[in-house]
């Protein structure tokens, strides 16, 4: 099951993105954190000091593996170098699963032990000084979009990824990319405003999108949520203290956050298990193709000298794969 954590910038969605990963690791469930963010704070947040969370590998730098293993055998995908950010899968791509063990697992993520299980954790990477001036943070999370058009993911297994803040992931793909979407807000005016804008964007995509109310301190701030967001409201986290001690590096065991707060991620993942009945893969696909012919004929084609319209294989249809089958993608059947 695929996951997005958003919000405004300080909503707290790196805080409870970092909650709902320990929570599915503690049930023992197959775990992939990544950190999507322009701001990269997921690996301190899940226990790691500043020096190894600036230590993890960045996928952006290993794009051209990240590539080169996904294309495989495909015959409509001339190399590497003309794959670009939404190119979808098709016969003789090879597909990513979450609990497998692949090149791109070995070169970008890390096992990352907590308190009762473990995750892999990945990072698209932080901005450079090499990019100043000349980068968007785009090009880094294209190697995550990437990822997802060749994941095929299933019950019980999930992939949480923290967003960049705001409604930047909106210019790309990526946004439609997830079974569940969990935007965090504040009970501000400034905090409802994303919900807004996200809400507008993804109407028209069939996006899966539900309120986490964050920071809420009475009946007063539920209310307003209630009031400015409706019945996307799914639940609301209050003060912590085991949060408090986590953001000064001695954070109790995650057994000791208190129970009001561990009902809510309880809440959240009944949400992400309810909307597994509700995949439609065909969408998915369809989606996925339709942003690959417009990034193709807005920039692509331009960019790597190929008709990239050409890779799209029309009788390729991504699926959930039996654990026994092949990791080489094969037309779905009709």
């Amino acid at each position: 099951m695929k996951i997005a954590f958003v919000g405004k910038g300080g909503s707290g969605k790196t805080t409870l993105s970092s909650l709902f990963i320990r929570h599915l690791a503690a049930t023992h469930a197959p775990v992939v954190a990544v950190d999507a963010d322009i701001n990269q704070h997921l690996g301190v947040a899940l226990g790691l000091d500043e020096a190894e969370a600036a230590a993890l590998p960045a996928m952006g730098a290993h794009l051209p593996l990240i590539k080169d293993y996904l294309r495989g055998t495909n015959p409509r995908i001339a190399s590497a170098e003309t794959m670009i950010k939404t190119t979808p899968p098709g016969e003789g791509s090879r597909l990513l699963r979450i609990g497998e063990d692949n090149p791109v697992y070995q070169a970008c993520a890390r096992t990352l032990p907590l308190d009762d299980g473990s995750v892999r954790l990945m990072a698209t990477g932080p901005f450079t000084e090499s990019d100043l001036g000349v980068a968007c943070y785009h090009s880094k999370v294209g190697a995550i979009e990437l990822c997802l058009n060749h994941l095929v993911d299933g019950r019980g297994e999930f992939i949480v990824v923290d967003m960049t803040a705001g409604s930047d992931s909106f210019a790309s793909g990526l946004f439609t990319r997830f079974d569940m979407t969990f935007l965090v807000a504040e009970p501000t005016r400034k905090g409802v405003s994303v919900y807004r804008q996200y809400k507008e964007y993804a109407r028209d995509f069939d996006v899966a999108l539900r309120v986490v109310g964050n920071k809420v301190q009475g009946p007063d701030d539920l209310d307003f949520l209630r009031a400015e967001v409706g019945d996307d409201l799914l639940v609301a986290f209050g003060h912590s203290e085991w949060v408090r001690a986590m953001e000064k590096g001695r954070a109790p065991r995650f057994a000791e956050l208190e129970e009001p707060n561990r009902e809510a991620l309880r809440t959240l993942q009944g949400a992400v298990d309810a909307s597994y009945e509700r995949r439609d893969w065909q969408r998915y696909t369809r989606q996925m193709v339709h942003f690959h012919l417009k990034n193709a004929q807005s920039w692509g084609n331009e960019k790597t000298g190929a008709d990239l319209a050409a890779q799209v294989d029309p009788a390729f249809g991504l699926r959930e794969f039996a654990p026994e089958e092949s990791s080489t993608a094969t037309p779905a059947p009709a």
